[in-house]
């Protein structure tokens, strides 16, 4: 697998992340327009940041459940917002069993209505609240240009909907939910992110606030990898559900619902990426070490199979043994599917008790006895977990830009891109005039934001905070 069959990295992400996607194996596309198969080694990804973020979820008290693909329509119809902003993307179902049914049906786009509804008929005193739970499901958005993992009319995700009795216990929710999804992304993907709360016009349909966690990609885009919504009581009153509260007065409880989706993939595979491939972070990596004995080395072999056997007690080994394959076929091969460390063995290496380890990271190949193969390993796999991570926040530092010139601001969104900190006096209809001007977007207000006295970017109105704009996916 020559290196040059990979589309050129710096010249065109998009090209380069479609290639890879295909060619390690990832995904494929669908017969279905705008849906994708996950092959087992993109699905194996999604598995690792399930059991990653399934336990912070349950530390928190979080149970998980599931609730029906199908939603009826007057459902979603009781909050306006909500279904003004899903209504473009519904997926309707208006024939079951050969006849036309009496209802129509929504393919599920997000899960409050339905959720919320069993919420009301399973609680009348606050002695029921909270209500903790969450749900790992697939979901329906009919999308019109899709990419893959980025954007698919059918993901995956997780989504945690709870309902408490108090504004404040809501908002703690919320903001648990952002710190879950950076700790997430930083200690799990090696990924940097910015937190904070979206502007009126960015967030979630009928929530309050919407807070996001903004990544940025090699290509100065911004991806939004998490989202966690104050609902307030929203969809309490839309669905007219009180409890009794202790002194037995009718309250409205307060909603969040948040949530992590297959995205998170994408920007994993972008984050790290190079032109060789992938660069998968050791701990989210489904094979942390591949064991290529070079082929037709008899003596290597067996050493080969012995370490497979020893090091699978501690590390996710993989053992090449493919036939028809050259050493230098497998070494790409390898590269390309991200895999953090290569040990190769030829007979040489074993007459002299040695074998030689190459890091994906860095390419730097490192000889050594195979008394400290163990030790050596697991440190090599926890700096490439932590350099991985200093890379993609260095990146995000150096692309950051504070400007107060919006003539800089242009000529930076029209060229290096990045995250541009600039003053915007919230006016939505200013926000939409830059949209047009620049086609960069409010990612959101950094959480800590201090306030300030500044006049706005684009029209020169008051302003008290620097909001972070960006090109998004």
């Amino acid at each position: 697998m020559a290196k040059s069959q990979l589309k050129d990295f710096n010249a065109d992400l998009s090209e380069w992340f479609n290639d890879v996607v295909l060619k390690a194996e990832l995904a494929d596309y669908a017969p279905v327009k705008g849906c994708m198969i996950i092959r087992p080694y993109g699905y194996a990804l999604w598995e690792g940041i399930q059991s990653f973020l399934d336990k912070l979820i349950k530390e928190k008290g979080v149970k998980n459940a599931y609730f029906p693909l199908f939603i009826p329509i007057h459902y979603l119809q009781k909050e306006k917002e909500h279904i003004k902003g899903f209504s473009p993307q519904l997926a309707i179902v208006t024939i079951g069993g050969g006849e036309e049914l009496t209802e129509k049906l929504a393919v599920r786009p997000t899960s409050e209505t339905i959720m919320y509804g069993m919420y009301k008929k399973w609680t009348s005193s606050w002695r029921e609240l909270p209500i903790l739970i969450n749900q790992w499901c697939n979901v329906v958005r009919w999308e019109k240009r899709t990419y893959l993992f980025l954007r698919t009319s059918e993901f995956l995700w997780q989504e945690g909907h709870c309902a408490h009795l108090t504004s404040k216990e809501n908002m703690d929710m919320v903001l648990w939910a952002l710190d879950a999804y950076e700790k997430t992304y930083n200690d799990l993907l090696a990924m940097y992110g910015i937190k904070g709360v979206k502007s009126d016009a960015e967030k979630f349909a009928g929530a309050g606030s919407t807070f996001s966690l903004e990544c940025l990609m090699p290509n100065g885009k911004a991806l939004q990898s998490a989202t966690s919504h104050d609902l307030s009581q929203n969809f309490s009153k839309s669905f007219d559900w009180t409890v009794q509260d202790k002194n037995k007065a009718k309250v409205y409880p307060y909603q969040n619902s948040w949530g992590l989706s297959t995205r998170s993939i994408g920007g994993l595979i972008m984050a790290h990426g190079d032109e060789n491939g992938l660069k998968l972070p050791p701990l989210i990596a489904p094979i942390q070490v591949v064991i290529v004995p070079i082929p037709g080395h008899a003596t290597a072999l067996k050493l080969a199979q012995t370490l497979n056997i020893n090091l699978k007690k501690k590390f996710r080994v993989n053992l090449d043994t493919t036939d028809g394959e050259t050493a230098g076929f497998k070494f790409n091969k390898w590269e390309l599917k991200g895999v953090p460390l290569r040990l190769e063995i030829g007979d040489k290496d074993v007459s002299e008790n040695r074998v030689t380890l190459c890091r994906r990271d860095t390419g730097e190949k490192i000889t050594l006895p195979l008394l400290d193969l163990d030790k050596k390993i697991k440190e090599l796999l926890n700096t490439i977990q932590k350099s991985l991570f200093a890379q993609h926040k260095k990146f995000t530092d150096d692309h950051t830009f504070t400007v107060d010139s919006y003539d800089e601001f242009k000529k930076i969104m029209a060229t290096t891109r990045g995250f541009i900190k600039a003053f915007w006096c919230e006016n939505p209809d200013c926000e939409n005039e830059i949209k047009k001007d620049t086609k960069a977007t409010t990612r959101c207000l950094p959480l800590g934001s201090k306030e300030e006295e500044g006049k706005c970017i684009h029209c020169g109105g008051v302003s008290h905070h620097r909001w972070l704009f960006a090109l998004s996916y």
